[in-house]
């Protein structure tokens, strides 16, 4: 309710409410976690901070019962015989937004799942209404972690690191992914669940409990990032990535590693030994008043300087917290001034074909 106030108060005078559809900031401001269907949903703070629900009448008493909004408001069903925006100009109507400006993240509720995009702009503009692009002031206001956000990211980092273990000492050669990582994520899941007692529940879409994996990066797929689980056989010598993360209470975070499975490979060390100066000094550039991009910089500069250009593919970081991918980005295009509350992942690579 704080932030949603801190929302409105760094907007213009002339902002009567805000509208989103991203179900991050939906979740940010009233804790409502939900799976986007072609059924639009919406959060809608008031200039008073007051939050609305705005949500398909299935999910009218999941939204009363899960969310921390004011209010929860009910349309009929998508794509009805009034269209669910229509519904929604005549909220933002009766709570007074008329002849002034809609904050919005997108112009309207996203095309997910068969939902034909139908544009705020040219709904509200009959009303004497305009929009205007609000996401950069949220995502600023969410970058910015309270002392609480921070302790449960600090948690989930700690279970993240509790899967990841669990996987790592139940790797062999002979086995596959799929023979380590789920029963190290449900072993993982079910120590966090009984630590945390009856009470917990999954609040973040992206992953439930405790997750471990390596997403396909073993041997020769080690330098594919972001790849798929691809059900191939460990084998002594393979470079092997993971990843590995934990939902505490809608938070999240990342860990990261690379390993040797058996003896490190010919050539593997050098490689190795710059990933950790290029990770070394990434910590030694990030300070409160230094611009994210700086960052990215000095560790280009450092690639560039020993020839390891064609091995480098992306920026150094970014900030985390609900989404695991967040802004501000530790890169070169990126001049965000780094401040003290900020949480980032710093994971600069090198990923050699082969």
């Amino acid at each position: 309710r704080e932030r949603a106030l801190a929302l409105m108060a760094a907007l213009p005078a002339d902002v009567r409410a805000v509208v989103l559809f991203d179900d991050q900031y939906v979740q940010y401001l009233t804790g409502f976690v939900f799976a986007m269907t072609e059924r639009p949903i919406a959060a809608i703070v008031l200039p008073d901070g007051e939050r609305i629900l705005f949500v398909p009448r299935l999910e009218t008493e999941h939204a009363t019962e899960a969310s921390t909004a004011d209010r929860v408001v009910d349309y009929p069903e998508y794509p009805g015989r009034r269209h669910p925006v229509e519904h929604l100009i005549d909220l933002l109507e009766s709570e007074g937004a008329r002849h002034g400006t809609i904050g919005v993240d997108h112009d309207g509720y996203p095309p997910v799942m068969g939902y034909v995009p139908r544009p705020m702009s040219a709904e509200v503009r009959p009303a004497g209404i305009e929009t205007a692009t609000i996401s950069p002031v949220l995502d600023r206001l969410m970058a910015i972690k309270s002392e609480h956000e921070i302790a449960l990211i600090r948690e989930s980092a700690r279970w993240g690191a509790h899967a990841h273990r669990l996987m790592q000492d139940a790797t062999r050669p002979g086995l596959t992914e799929g023979d380590v990582a789920g029963p190290a994520s449900r072993q993982a899941t079910a120590d966090m669940v009984a630590e945390m007692g009856p009470g917990y529940r999954q609040r973040n879409r992206w992953i439930s409990g405790a997750l471990t994996l390596y997403r396909g990066q073993i041997g020769p797929k080690s330098a594919n990032p972001h790849a798929l689980a691809d059900d191939v056989r460990f084998a002594a010598g393979d470079v092997l990535v993971t990843g590995a993360g934990a939902d505490v209470w809608g938070y999240l975070s990342e860990l990261e590693r690379t390993m040797f499975l058996g003896h490190v490979p010919q050539g593997a060390r050098t490689w190795f030994d710059h990933m950790l100066a290029l990770q070394d000094l990434s910590f030694e550039t990030i300070r409160a008043g230094t611009p994210a991009s700086a960052v990215d910089e000095a560790v280009q500069g450092y690639v560039d300087a020993h020839g390891l250009r064609d091995a480098w593919r992306h920026h150094v970081g970014h900030s985390l917290g609900q989404r695991i991918h967040e802004s501000p980005f530790l890169d070169v295009g990126d001049d965000t001034v780094l401040e003290a509350g900020m949480v980032l992942s710093v994971e600069p690579g090198l990923y050699v074909p082969g």
